[in-house]
């Protein structure tokens, strides 16, 4: 089968390491799934291993967390959606019983498991879920990874109502995106934020009700917490100054919701916690149940935002695209 995988890591041009090879077609052992990929999409993770930025690296990987296809075969004994039933992948594996945290040895699909950049997986059978009918093979693929972590980190965690003033900083990437579509659904108020007002006018056509544009506004948490009274809820991977000056936007009582930093470590004014009393939260990826609750939201109401498709002969420009952080929702790429 034809297969994306990444042989070397380079800091600099980690998205050039990305190259599609010949390798053999996966058979299902027993108690898994064997599912044909049509599409897969990428995450910031995926480009963070070509450049030596994740944990534990083992190479040659093939990547990629999210995808969508059918079910081709099953391994014996395995019980889950018939052949040819048209199927996401939930891409943690073995979350554990805990729903309050994931086991020390879970994974992501994409390293060192087999990812979804092939023509072929086979995965655990609990890992397969037939697709919500009202999505497209490029909407469902985007959906997977992005999608329940913003689930976890927005209603698991962050126990999102209608009553919420939600802030978003950082909106574009494809997690803040779907946690903007479940904010919307659920009936929230949501500010989001960007250096772009280009992204900022499309969350709003989205439904975000408040933009900011962070680099043109002189004191943007002030702007924030003028608004409602500031946020009862945030909902942050930027990290850095960006999350620290929402923890002092933040409203008496509000709840902060971290689940990544990708701008480094925040320097946390301990006042703005103790005093305003907020719950400040980590989160990271998603169980089952939150993979199964956050596949309900899509009743047709909304829809993931696919950026871009791409073949699979064409995979570095769409590593490049992702790495440059210009897009808007997720980067598809065609594979079957």
């Amino acid at each position: 089968m034809r297969a994306v995988r990444i042989h070397a890591i380079d800091r600099e041009r980690g998205p050039e390491q990305f190259r599609v090879d010949t390798v053999d077609e996966p058979a299902p052992a027993p108690g898994e799934i064997l599912v044909k990929i049509a599409r897969a999409a990428f995450n910031r993770r995926d480009v963070f291993i070509s450049q030596g930025l994740y944990p534990g690296i083992q190479l040659p990987c093939v990547p990629g967390s999210d995808g969508v296809g059918t079910v081709a075969a099953h391994g014996e004994g395995a019980q889950g959606p018939a052949v040819g039933t048209r199927v996401v992948i939930d891409p943690t594996l073995g979350w554990g019983e805990s729903e309050r945290i994931w086991r020390r040895d879970s994974q992501v699909l994409g390293m060192p498991h087999q990812g979804t950049m092939a023509e072929y997986l086979a995965v655990p059978a609990g890992n397969v879920v037939p697709a919500p009918a009202s999505l497209s093979d490029d909407e469902a693929a985007a959906m997977p990874l992005g999608g329940v972590t913003a689930y976890r980190a927005l209603v698991t965690r962050g126990g999102c109502t209608k009553d919420d003033v939600v802030l978003l900083p950082g909106i574009g990437s494809g997690v803040q995106t779907f946690a903007l579509l479940f904010a919307k659904r659920i009936g929230a108020k949501v500010i989001v934020t960007s250096s772009s007002d280009e992204k900022l006018a499309r969350a709003k056509a989205l439904g975000a009700d408040v933009g900011i544009n962070y680099k043109t506004s002189e004191k943007w948490e002030k702007e924030v917490s003028a608004i409602d009274g500031g946020p009862s809820l945030i909902v942050d991977c930027v990290g850095g100054d960006t999350f620290a000056k929402a923890l002092n936007a933040a409203r008496y009582g509000a709840r902060a919701v971290t689940y990544g930093g990708t701008t480094g470590d925040a320097k946390i004014r301990p006042f703005s916690v103790f005093w305003k009393q907020l719950d400040v939260l980590g989160s990271s990826m998603g169980s089952p149940n939150d993979f199964r609750a956050m596949l309900a939201m899509w009743d047709g109401s909304i829809r993931p935002i696919v950026d871009s498709v791409f073949p699979m002969d064409d995979i570095v420009a769409a590593a490049k695209k992702v790495d440059s952080g210009e897009q808007f929702g997720k980067v598809v790429v065609a594979v079957g």
